[in-house]
C-alpha cells in the first residue's frame, strides 16, 4: 500500500520537530497559518516551503519556536527542485518556462507560434517512473505563442534523486535531442508557404458548374500566412496540367496543391500529371475520413529547377530540399475539415509525409460530421 504522496511506506519522507532557529534549510510539513485580527486571515507558510534566514523573525511573531519539518537527504530533493530539474529536461526549441515552480508542478508555454511535437514514447517512460509526471497537448496541435502546452510536476514532496535523474535521462534521449540533450517538448517553427494551385475538372474548366475550391483553399492558405502564386484551372489532361504546375514553380511556388481528379475515374489523371512531372515519394490514400483519396509527393527543386530551364530554383520559405504536392480529393470542398488540415501544418514545418504518417491517423482519422464543426476542438486526427 502507497501513501499519499505515491511513495512506498518504506521511502516516505522522515519528519522531526525542531527549533524554529535551527530549520534554516529544512522543509516544512506543514502549513501555517497567519491571522491579524482586522486585516488578514490565511496561510502565510505552506508546505514544502524551505526555511530562510529571514523567515525565523517572521515565524516568532507567529508564535512559532518549534516546527515540523522533513529532513531532506543528499539522495533526496525538495519537490521544487525536482520540478525544475525535470522540466528542463523534457524542453526541446520554441518552449519555456512559464513562471516559478509552485507545490513542485512547473508548466511549460510555447515561445512561438508553431508546431507542437511530443515524443509519446519518451514521454510514456517518463511517466511510468511514477513519482514525476508530465501531462501535454496532443502531438502535432498548432499552437500560439504564450500558450500553455504541457504541466510537469514531481509527485512527492521528497523525491529520490535517483528517480530525477532517471527522468532526466529518459527526456534527453528525445528524437529533438540537440547537443543540450532536449527534446520531448518542442514547438517547430511553422513556415509561410508561397502556393500555387492546379483545379482540376472538364465540368469547372469549361465552366459547366461553379468552382467551390478556389476560396476553401485560398481561406485555408491565408490563415496560416501563406501567399498565393497563382490559381490555375485545367481540364483532364495530363499534360495540361503538368504545364500549369510547371509555371507555379517558375512563379516561385514552394507548395503545390492540386483539386479533384484523385478518384479511379478513367478521367480523373491528376495523380499521373503529378507522376510526369517529376514528383518522387508519391503516397496515393489515407487512413482518414473524409480524405481517403489524398496524395502527397514531392519533388526536388533541382529537378524542378531542371525541368524549367533554370540553373537553381527560386529561395524557399519552407525548411525542405523538397517541394511538397498536395493532391486534394472532391472532399475538400464540401467537408470544413478534412486530411488536408491534418497534414498540412505538419509539411510547413518541413515534416516529411509518407505512408506511415498517412496510416498512423487511421486512430481518431474518423470526422464525427457534427453539426457545428469545432475543430481543432475535436478528436479528429488526435494521436492517444
Amino acid at each position: 500500500m502507497c501513501d499519499i504522496h505515491g511513495s512506498e511506506p518504506g521511502n516516505k519522507p522522515s519528519s522531526k520537530t525542531v527549533h524554529v532557529t535551527e530549520a534554516v534549510g529544512t522543509v516544512l510539513a506543514h502549513d501555517i497559518t497567519e491571522i491579524r485580527p482586522g486585516e488578514f486571515k490565511g496561510r502565510a507558510f505552506k508546505k514544502g516551503h524551505v526555511i530562510r534566514e529571514e523567515d525565523v523573525c517572521h515565524l516568532q511573531r507567529l508564535g512559532k519556536e518549534h516546527l515540523f519539518v522533513l529532513h531532506v537527504t543528499e539522495d533526496e530533493m525538495h519537490e521544487n527542485d525536482a520540478a525544475y530539474a525535470i522540466a528542463k529536461a523534457l524542453m526541446g526549441e520554441g518552449v519555456a518556462i512559464k513562471g516559478e515552480p509552485k507545490e513542485g508542478k512547473i508548466s511549460i508555454i510555447a515561445e512561438r507560434d508553431g508546431l507542437l511535437k511530443i515524443d509519446r514514447d519518451a514521454l510514456l517512460e517518463f511517466n511510468m517512473l511514477g513519482e514525476v509526471m508530465c501531462a501535454t497537448l496532443h502531438d502535432n496541435t498548432v499552437v500560439k505563442k504564450g500558450q500553455t502546452v504541457a504541466g510537469t510536476r514531481a509527485i512527492p514532496l521528497v523525491v529520490k534523486r535517483s528517480i530525477v535523474e532517471q527522468a532526466v535521462r529518459i527526456a534527453r534521449r528525445g528524437p529533438g535531442s540537440s547537443s543540450q540533450g532536449q527534446g520531448v517538448i518542442e514547438v517547430k517553427e511553422i513556415g509561410k508557404p508561397r502556393v500555387g494551385v492546379v483545379i482540376t475538372g472538364n465540368e469547372v474548366y469549361h465552366g459547366r458548374i461553379k468552382d467551390a475550391f478556389a476560396p476553401v483553399i485560398t481561406k485555408k492558405i491565408e490563415e496560416i500566412g501563406g501567399e498565393l502564386v497563382g490559381i490555375y484551372y485545367a481540364p483532364d489532361d495530363k499534360f495540361f496540367i503538368v504545364d500549369r504546375l510547371r509555371e507555379l514553380l517558375n512563379a516561385g511556388a514552394d507548395l503545390l496543391i492540386t483539386t479533384g481528379g484523385m478518384s479511379v475515374d478513367p478521367d480523373d489523371v491528376t495523380r499521373f500529371a503529378i507522376r510526369e512531372l517529376g514528383a518522387d515519394d508519391i503516397t496515393y490514400g489515407s487512413a482518414v475520413l473524409p480524405g481517403a483519396m489524398f496524395l502527397v509527393g514531392y519533388i526536388r527543386k533541382e529537378r524542378s529547377a531542371e525541368s524549367m530551364g533554370q540553373k537553381t530554383s527560386a529561395p524557399c520559405a519552407l525548411p525542405s530540399a523538397e517541394v511538397p504536392i498536395l493532391g486534394i480529393p472532391a472532399c475538400g470542398m464540401y467537408a470544413k475539415t478534412t486530411i488536408f488540415d491534418l497534414v498540412l501544418p505538419r509539411v510547413l514545418a518541413g515534416e516529411k509525409i509518407g505512408r506511415r504518417e498517412l496510416s498512423e491517423l487511421g486512430h481518431g482519422g474518423l470526422c464525427m460530421k457534427c453539426d457545428v464543426c469545432r475543430y481543432p476542438v475535436c478528436p479528429l486526427g488526435k494521436l492517444g
